[in-house]
């Protein structure tokens, strides 16, 4: 386990970036455990994403994420967090107390090969709104929250997982 890193690393981004792919690499990498907070949500509601935004609809789906992210109290783990955990505050600074937020900054071009099944991905999107729309939202909010940003465009999760560990670990070392 490195101990000269952040005792936490939280991942944001958008669908498609890589979250859970890269942390789960990181993870091995680092000796740490790994948090997937939307298998959390589906883990504790016995059904999918999509099933619970179709069924209590996206401001209660809010809600219940938020939730979840403010339950989660961990130590050495990387966590991948779902797309929309940038809408609570709340959760963003219960985040932010564990660990270092990282934003995987993919360009939306990328990001639209990779996300090719939208309606059973359980994307927090309004019927009459894109994934461009949902970028172009978000966007603001990931930059408002990252402590640390990771330009993965046309990078390799290994890559990334790469520029993760370097960046997070000699800030950790810094601030020593």
């Amino acid at each position: 386990m490195r101990e000269d890193c952040a005792l936490n690393i939280i991942l944001i981004g958008m669908p498609g970036a890589g979250k859970s792919t890269v942390g789960v690499l990181l993870a091995k990498r680092l000796g740490y455990q790994f948090v997937d907070t939307d298998l959390l949500l589906q883990t504790r509601h016995h059904c999918r994403l999509q099933q619970i935004i179709a069924r209590e609809g996206l401001a209660a789906f809010k809600r219940i994420e938020e939730d979840v992210l403010c339950s989660l109290a961990i130590s050495h783990s990387v966590v991948a967090t779902g797309g929309s955990a940038v809408y609570s505050e709340r959760a963003m600074a219960h985040l932010r107390q564990l660990g270092q937020l990282v934003f995987i900054d993919i360009p939306l071009e990328e990001l639209l090969t990779r996300v090719n099944d939208m309606d059973s991905r359980g994307l927090v999107i309004g019927p009459d709104e894109t994934y461009q729309h949902l970028y172009d939202e978000r966007l603001p909010l990931y930059r408002k929250y990252a402590e640390v940003t990771i330009a993965g465009g046309g990078l390799t999760v290994e890559a990334v997982a790469a520029a993760v560990e370097q960046q997070v670990c000699e800030q950790s070392h810094d601030l020593d």
